[in-house]
């Protein structure tokens, strides 16, 4: 088996926050210090730890001993939270940074793409910039004037090509901007979140291309928040977690590793983020579980919810619920109907709601609850996004599109779902 494209052994990276508070010196004052630190002894020349220990309060570790292999040709996705690492990751990878710890080998000529427009000058026209940009990237002219056309076409912006791109709008700017980093020919390709930009037509296209370099056999390495782009683009997948990679494997494990990290250890209650001043939610219940992870069996046809609390005045509850794929795709609504009993009022003091609620056989893989207690008399709500993270083992299915109101349930499905 030939060597891998890309080989990095436990990289770290130290950022020392806010050491550089203090004024800048002069020649005189850092004779001074120097001296200053010779009179206290060698010591203090050497106070910085070489080997990339933290020393202070101050001292964060962006990455900490990081290690994988990619081999050639592979579409890698890194996927996690906001600081996670993952820009951290490539700029290393880019030879913009160097890790403060870890060894990489790179065996292949490397492109970055961490973000889109960066060296177009605003008094330059369409033109200029292509060539101006193009060679920033790496790009011969040779390679520019023959992908030039091609650029141009990606773009859809040949009718400004003689304008100063400063009178571009934004849209126009980020499709040049990508027409000419998309059409380097890299043998490792480094992209960062830049499928966020332009509008749905223009991040379909943009897709496409980054599909296209990775089915000509170049590697790929794509940072994304868009788990739907990940999932079609790459096959394996990276994830990492405050600076340290938890999982590395198939991409459909790897999101659901990362989507499953915002709920694990909560409870339901705590994904509460707007409450009615009159009502305080003291207990939620799935399952009769109070975790925001609930794992369904195989078959399974219902769901309990159990809602306790206390209300200051009477008013009128009505519950609502919502179920969400993995990617977050709205799949049902569910609110009870007057047939069983809702919406209800209430006296003020304590209060207990509890329904079974059915539902589809949904396939393998995690599903997400969205809960909202609502006084439609005062418009004021208890909203919980993402409350609960449903696990479900799954069994064989066929698609199928239903509008159920059995029982007053209300439950109305937006969207093919898997149904026996």
């Amino acid at each position: 088996m030939s060597k891998p494209i890309i080989e990095v052994e436990n990289i770290s990276k130290l950022y020392r926050i806010g050491a550089n508070k203090e004024r800048y010196l002069s020649l005189r004052d850092e004779v001074v210090k120097t001296a200053h630190r010779f009179s206290s002894g060698f010591a203090g020349i050497f106070s910085k730890n070489n080997e990339g220990t933290a020393t202070s309060e101050q001292d964060f570790w962006a990455l900490k001993d990081v290690s994988f292999n990619v081999q050639e040709g592979e579409a890698v996705g890194i996927i996690g939270r906001n600081g996670a690492g993952k820009s951290t990751v490539l700029k290393i990878l880019s030879q913009i940074t160097p890790p403060t710890k870890g060894k990489i080998t790179m065996r292949g000529r490397v492109a970055s793409l961490l973000e889109v427009g960066t060296g177009f000058h605003p008094e330059l026209t369409g033109r200029e910039n292509i060539y101006l940009n193009g060679t920033i990237l790496g790009m011969s002219r040779n390679e520019v004037a023959r992908k030039f056309d091609e650029i141009v076409a990606f773009a859809e912006v040949d009718k400004f090509l003689d304008t100063p791109v400063k009178r571009y709008s934004s849209g126009m700017y980020v499709r040049l901007a990508f027409g000419v980093a998309a059409h380097l020919e890299p043998e490792i390709l480094v992209v960062d979140e830049v499928l966020a930009v332009g509008d749905a037509q223009f991040q379909k296209k943009c897709l496409g291309k980054m599909g296209e370099v990775a089915n000509q056999g170049r590697t790929v390495l794509f940072v994304s928040h868009n788990m739907a782009a990940v999932k079609v683009l790459c096959r394996t997948g990276i994830v990492l977690n405050e600076g340290k990679m938890v999982f590395n494997g198939g991409i459909e494990q790897c999101v659901e590793r990362y989507l499953g990290q915002r709920l694990i250890g909560g409870s339901i209650k705590s994904h509460i983020i707007r409450q009615h001043p009159s009502v305080n939610i003291e207990t939620i219940l799935v399952n009769n579980c109070e975790a925001d992870v609930v794992d369904l069996s195989p078959g399974a046809k219902t769901l309990s919810v159990e809602i306790i609390g206390t209300i200051l005045e009477p008013m009128v509850l009505e519950f609502e619920m919502r179920i969400a794929d993995s990617q977050e795709m709205p799949l049902a609504f569910f609110s009870p109907g007057h047939e069983v009993g809702f919406p209800v009022s209430k006296p003020a003091g304590n209060f207990k709601i509890k329904y079974d609620i059915k539902i589809p056989r949904i396939t393998q893989g995690l599903y997400f609850l969205n809960l909202f207690l609502t006084d439609p008399g005062k418009n004021g709500w208890v909203d919980a996004p993402n409350a609960v993270m449903l696990q479900c083992s799954g069994v064989a299915t066929k698609s199928g599109t239903v509008i159920d109101y059995r029982n007053g349930a209300g439950f109305i499905f937006l969207e093919s779902y898997n149904n026996i």
